[in-house]
């Protein structure tokens, strides 16, 4: 399907794709959000927790385990999911998300077109079948779902081989990769295959965005008058990667854990947006010295919101401080920042994360990883939409996508193209 949008694309988004033949991997683990005044206290938050694999990626600060949830998980079916997982990288995500740990999963295939990290991987996930490649993998009938943790760029092509291949779908952030024509691809590709797909967006299940999306379910914002999400990651040197895709990444490439304090609250989107940034003084962050041309180590974009409201979402790669994810809302009813709720709606629904199975750890970036995966295989045994689907998916990545084009243009309001449904 073609982009409505063309006329915003950049010449570097069409050398994107070309430039990248193969995958690796990032993800960094978001800091905790201790030290926040809390008026309303859930079960979850972080208790440090050692995560040796990848931890000069996750950041020692970041990797925090949430308190178990204190009820009890019960299944909701004997069956159980035969699991794909493709792509180990520089930080072992692979096997980070405990889906070798779920009762209800078979890990049944891995692969890494590194043969030592593919065997990492094997070895990591309890799996005696390897394959050299992603698209070797999906061609096994005897896996029904497919964890795509490769390299960002390719992300939305190996997803859309897998939904091909008649793979229920899990993926790494960002869904797409600097392409709105890939965005209505995917979502085409979902469409067609009937299958389920998720984004393992983690800000999502962090303790207070899950919080703010039941008040907010329940009505105890009303509508969002104003939102806030910041991701801030410091990278005076590119952190390592399969053929330097992140050397020079635009901030806003890399948007969803920030958006998600807008979008996975509520489930709307923007609609558009005005994004500046200023020249950055890292040296791969210059544009003469990264492939996208891109001279931003920092991008605050300011959006309109579904609901007629205002959200501002920062990504920071070149300002050193705090790490991590964090984010508010004020809505016509009440606000929330951190786990503080003050607002209208009394009594509060229940605010703790869902229960894991025995034996799945939350895990890093504030306690999302086993929420993520146990939310893609409920859904799957369940046949019901998972909590970041690909409409969801992509109101969270191409915003970004927009917001960077907008920085491009020294803040020019642009329109941001609508994924639906229907």
């Amino acid at each position: 399907m073609g982009d409505p949008n063309n006329e915003l694309r950049t010449p570097f988004e069409e050398e994107v794709h070309s430039a990248f033949d193969r995958r690796g991997f990032l993800q960094r683990s978001a800091a905790g959000l201790a030290g926040l005044a809390l008026s309303v206290r859930v079960s979850g938050g972080g208790n440090a927790s050692a995560q040796t694999p990848g931890e000069e990626i996750l950041g020692a600060a970041g990797v925090k385990t949430a308190d178990r949830s204190k009820r009890l998980w019960e299944a909701v079916s004997d069956r159980k999911i035969r699991v794909g997982i493709a792509g180990f990288g520089v930080c072992q995500f692979g096997a980070a998300f405990g889906f070798q740990n779920h009762p209800n999963v078979t890990v049944a295939a891995v692969t890494d077109l590194i043969p030592d990290r593919c065997a990492g991987l094997a070895k990591a996930c309890r799996c005696d079948t390897t394959y050299p490649s992603l698209e070797a993998m999906i061609g096994d009938d005897s896996l029904e779902a497919i964890f795509v943790a490769t390299d960002a760029p390719r992300h939305a092509r190996h997803c859309v081989a897998a939904l091909k291949r008649g793979k229920h779908v899990a993926c790494a952030v960002p869904a797409v990769f600097g392409s709105v024509d890939e965005a209505h691809e995917l979502l085409s590709a979902v469409k067609t295959s009937g299958r389920k797909y998720m984004l393992f967006e983690t800000s999502a299940f962090h303790a207070e965005n899950h919080a703010m999306r039941q008040i907010y379910r329940a009505g105890g914002f009303g509508k969002l008058v104003y939102s806030e999400g910041e991701y801030y990651h410091y990278m005076a040197e590119p952190i390592d990667s399969y053929e330097g895709w992140r050397v020079g990444l635009p901030p806003q490439f890399y948007p969803t854990h920030s958006n998600a304090y807008y979008v996975a609250v509520t489930g709307g989107r923007f609609t558009e947006v005005s994004c500046m940034g200023m020249p950055s003084v890292i040296p791969h962050l210059q544009k003469e010295n990264n492939r996208y041309r891109n001279p931003f180590g920092t991008e605050i974009a300011l959006f309109r919101t579904s609901e007629g409201g205002m959200a501002r979402m920062a990504v920071s790669w070149d300002s050193p401080g705090f790490e991590g994810e964090v984010g508010r809302v004020r809505g016509q009813r009440g606000s929330m920042t951190g786990m503080a709720y003050q607002g209208s709606l009394s009594p509060l629904p229940l605010l703790e994360p869902p229960p894991l199975p025995p034996g799945v750890d939350p895990g890093g970036h504030g306690g999302s990883h086993g929420q993520l995966m146990n939310e893609f295989v409920t859904a799957i045994l369940q046949d019901r939409e998972p909590l970041i689907d690909v409409v969801q998916a992509l109101n969270l990545t191409v915003s970004g996508i927009i917001a960077h084009q907008s920085a491009l243009r020294d803040g020019e309001l642009l329109k941001i193209p609508a994924f639906n449904r229907g």
